[in-house]
């Protein structure tokens, strides 16, 4: 009953603040139609405000979930009108704020002392207010100028109502659409939960920033405010108090005299860099969360804030994504369609020589024009839809990502229309993939997990046994259809080669763990020891031998 009557809530919000008519003639505008007659008319007074504000005012009543996806919006201006994309970037820090006095009651309650106690100031007044906490800013006693964040209460209880909301509707897309099994929207919605939750702890927000500080400390790129642990709990975080220029504000960054043009650069840079060097990256970076340092004219430097959405991708995922983007860059559409299957994405049984000219068609347009006017988020969303009709899985743990590409690409055009996004994206790319699989990485990586691999290295013949009973059971099941003769004679060739690898690449790291036991100023090749070269080959062959192949 709750969703239901949060369902009427949202229709009656829409109807009252005059958005059914951005609607047009779709399924909902009619809908509310229906509702029209039960829900009182629009004021003049709103009736006669712009669409934009409308817009924004209707999101902030409907809450935080609702403001987080106006202010996706507001950084995409090239998809969006530009006076709705201006009013909805107010939603970023200018939220209603609620009470100073509440504020400083839920600190001292969480922090367990009295404000005075604590802090040599506090101002009741808050710098900033968004849609799940408010900023104050404060003094702590040894001089240090501070700002401290505070969940709005009773936050826990609205975005609860919403998610159940969003949970009704998935399960109604579950059972009515016909390609619910590749949309998953259960598992969407969960997603999306979990991100908010994560919002909601401010303790592991702050471990979040930390990480992202420890990651970026002493960069001229980026610059991560200290978390004051002493004075941070689950509903309130005490922070470095940082100044700069909102990323977006055009005017200010020009009177500082800013370089827009490598500012802009720098973030498409650092987007690469966190997701597929670090693999953790700043997944809220709209331009109320992302500012300018305006002391750094020539070489600028941004400063990141609000560290509740951070992403992480698994190891599978980084380098399925990675391939997929030097594909796009080399326009190579077999390797695109490759790659989906390969990945999981989709079905083993799709042609690919199909999906390849699909992906011709999405792309080809676009290398038509100049590349300063190609946006790779575009690019991708328009696979990715195209995909689907060829039964793509959707990928949830991917939708935090996608996101993130969408605000990057959306700031990055707002400081430098200019951008050329692909050129200044892929030599990043390039160099992170040259070092993430160089001899000299696979070593390192492969000597520190050496005691373990030396240890399960006894292991090796009871999956050899385990491999032949299977090999036993398939030609039973041989038998059985012979469509499935295929699939499993590849099943099992697969299987058998990675058998072999594992064994070759466990003997090259056994060879490799007694070398380097031994080694003391030891022979090397290139400058590099001689046992890391062979722990970097017995690495490789087990990975290859333990990589998917579909």
């Amino acid at each position: 009953m709750k969703p239901a009557l949060r369902a009427l809530r949202i229709g009656r919000v829409v109807l009252r603040y005059r958005l059914d008519d951005l609607l047009d003639d779709t399924p909902a505008a009619r809908w509310l139609k229906l509702m029209r007659p039960f829900v009182p008319r629009a004021s003049a007074q709103v009736a006669s405000l712009p669409r934009g504000e409308r817009l924004r005012l209707a999101l902030q009543e409907l809450g935080p979930i609702f403001v987080k996806f106006g202010q996706i919006l507001s950084t995409r201006r090239d998809l969006i009108p530009a006076d709705i994309a201006a009013e909805l970037t107010l939603l970023q820090d200018r939220v209603a704020p609620f009470d100073g006095g509440t504020a400083r009651d839920i600190v001292e309650l969480e922090l367990g002392r009295a404000i005075d106690v604590a802090y040599a100031s506090f101002d009741i007044v808050p710098l900033a207010s968004a849609s799940i906490a408010q900023v104050h800013a404060a003094t702590l006693h040894d001089g240090r100028e501070v700002v401290v964040k505070v969940l709005r209460p009773g936050i826990e209880r609205q975005i609860a109502a919403d998610v159940a909301l969003l949970e009704s509707v998935a399960a109604i897309v579950e059972r009515a659409h016909p390609s619910a099994d590749k949309i998953r929207p259960r598992e969407i919605v969960a997603e999306i939960e979990n991100t908010l939750s994560a919002e909601l702890d401010l303790q592991r927000e702050a471990g979040n920033a930390s990480l992202l500080r420890r990651n970026w400390l002493g960069s001229p790129d980026l610059y991560v405010p200290e978390v004051i642990w002493s004075h941070t709990a689950q509903g309130a975080m005490t922070m470095e108090r940082v100044r700069g220029i909102p990323s977006d504000d055009i005017a200010a960054l020009d009177a500082a005299g800013i370089d827009r043009k490598a500012l802009a650069a720098k973030g498409v840079r650092l987007f690469y860099q966190q997701v597929f060097r670090d693999n953790f990256f700043h997944a809220d970076a709209h331009a109320g969360n992302i500012w300018v340092d305006p002391e750094r004219k020539a070489d600028p430097r941004f400063i990141a804030l609000d560290f509740g959405i951070m992403g992480q991708l698994s190891s599978d995922d980084q380098y399925w994504l990675a391939e997929n983007f030097m594909a796009i860059f080399q326009r190579d559409y077999r390797r695109i369609a490759e790659l989906h299957v390969q990945a999981g994405w989709m079905p083993a049984h799709i042609r690919i020589d199909e999906l390849e000219a699909a992906a011709r068609a999405v792309c080809e347009p676009y290398f038509t024009r100049p590349l300063s006017e190609i946006s790779l988020a575009e690019v991708l969303a328009k696979l990715f839809r195209t995909a689907q009709r060829y039964e793509l899985t959707l990928q949830p743990q991917l939708i935090l990502l996608q996101k993130t590409l969408l605000n990057i690409e959306g700031v990055g055009r707002q400081l430098d229309p200019g951008i050329d996004i692909w050129a200044v994206a892929r030599p990043v790319l390039e160099k992170i993939l040259a070092e993430r699989y160089s001899p000299q990485r696979l070593g390192a990586e492969f000597r520190k997990r050496l005691p373990e691999m030396v240890t399960r290295a006894p292991e090796v013949p009871r999956l050899l046994h385990a491999w032949l009973q299977q090999q036993v059971e398939g030609r039973h099941e041989l038998r059985m259809r012979s469509s499935d003769v295929r699939e499993i004679a590849a099943t099992l060739g697969s299987m058998q080669r990675r058998i072999v690898s594992s064994i070759l690449g466990v003997g090259l790291l056994i060879v490799a763990a007694v070398l380097y036991a031994l080694e003391a100023g030891g022979p090397q090749l290139g400058g590099v020891p001689v046992s890391t070269w062979i722990a970097g080959l017995g690495g490789l062959w087990a990975l290859l031998a333990a990589w998917p192949r579909r």
